[in-house]
């Protein structure tokens, strides 16, 4: 079925699974898709914070966990292809993208900012860019031509429909998913002809949950779609069943904008902690070293460590970030039955 060749790459469902940090997408919901036949992707956002010694040194343990969870990925994978997601806004970036390139990453997929440097740190790596306009692409492909003779090997276009961290302005945003002033897909239509140009295969990315998205994506000359919401109601998802409870209960006016303390919006379920923070209460202990654009002596509360409370369960203590259509979730499926949907 898959016309998605990435390179040597040629997943036979095209479908990648998009990378969610801290600690909702790691080896097991990444090995398992790829064991399934699509893309596994792990996401390194702060991706070593269960070892003990986190808390003193996030990004040495980091960087650790980069190899330990591809190496546990590949083991789960049946010789399927497994990537990883690198923000560009991540502290010691570079460090990261060699972490991941070392242990054997077949992909690498970088976004949250423009990845201007990836042909020089990923190796043999295949190296694909996240962007949301056909001007971000144009800037990132003519810089790899000039300076390092290269092409990204993917391009993933990522919407305003999207979970976690967004690409857009919140006026963008509401013009794009509210008021309807704007089509996205006119956008998108423009980035996958600036990319045929470049001869390079473009997945689409968020608000993608059922066969349909995909088939609208794929008639628009998209080669593949990327889905991240949809996994996290599985089995293999590396998230606590709590977490995952959320996504079941949530109703679709649950699901928020909010102001992140790293500086860009983000889409999350609302819930007690999202009342707390927007009543004025300042939960910020200590930094975790995430973000470049964080600034701890004022942020209202520490990103990763909501994130970690979310992930592990203690729900009224973390922010809940998901996709547009996690209120579709109504049950806890299995990666194999999921990826079977999108190959029939």
């Amino acid at each position: 079925m898959s016309e998605l060749k990435i390179g040597n790459l040629s997943p036979r469902i095209p479908v990648i699974q998009g990378g969610m940090g801290v600690g909702v997408s790691l080896s097991n919901l990444a090995g398992a898709v790829a064991a399934a036949g699509g893309i596994g992707v792990i996401s390194t956002a702060q991706i070593g914070f269960r070892n003990p010694d986190f808390a003193r040194n996030p990004i040495e343990c980091n960087l650790k966990a980069i190899g330990e969870e591809i190496e546990k990925a590949r083991a789960k994978a049946d010789g399927g292809i497994v990537g990883v997601n690198i923000m560009v806004a991540t502290r010691r970036y570079e460090d990261y993208v060699k972490a991941a390139a070392a242990a054997g990453a077949d992909l690498i997929i970088s976004g949250a900012g423009l990845p201007m440097t990836l042909p020089e740190l990923a190796g043999d790596a295949k190296i694909a860019p996240i962007v949301s306009s056909r001007k971000a692409l144009r800037v990132i492909a003519n810089h790899w031509r000039k300076k390092y003779d290269r092409k990204p090997d993917l391009v993933v276009v990522e919407g305003p429909l999207a979970g976690g961290h967004l690409g857009f302005s919140r006026e963008d945003i509401d013009a794009f998913t509210v008021t309807g002033e704007k089509d996205y897909d006119e956008e998108i239509a423009s980035i996958i002809a600036l990319a045929d140009e470049l001869g390079v295969p473009v997945v689409v990315a968020g608000g993608i949950y059922g066969r349909s998205d995909m088939d609208h994506y794929l008639a628009m000359g998209a080669k593949g779609v990327q889905i991240a919401t949809r996994f996290v109601t599985t089995r293999e998802c590396d998230a606590s069943d709590a977490y995952k409870q959320a996504y079941l209960d949530a109703k679709k006016e649950d699901i928020v904008l909010v102001k992140s303390p790293v500086g860009m919006p983000g889409r999350a379920i609302h819930n007690a902690f999202l009342d707390r923070v927007e009543a004025g209460e300042r939960f910020m202990r200590g930094c975790r070293q995430c973000i470049v654009t964080c600034k701890p002596d004022t942020a209202p509360y520490c990103i990763t460590e909501a994130l970690i409370n979310a992930v592990e369960g203690r729900l009224d203590e973390g922010l809940i970030f998901c996709g547009s259509s996690a209120y579709r979730a109504d049950k806890i499926e299995t990666v194999a039955e999921i990826m079977e949907e999108f190959s029939s």
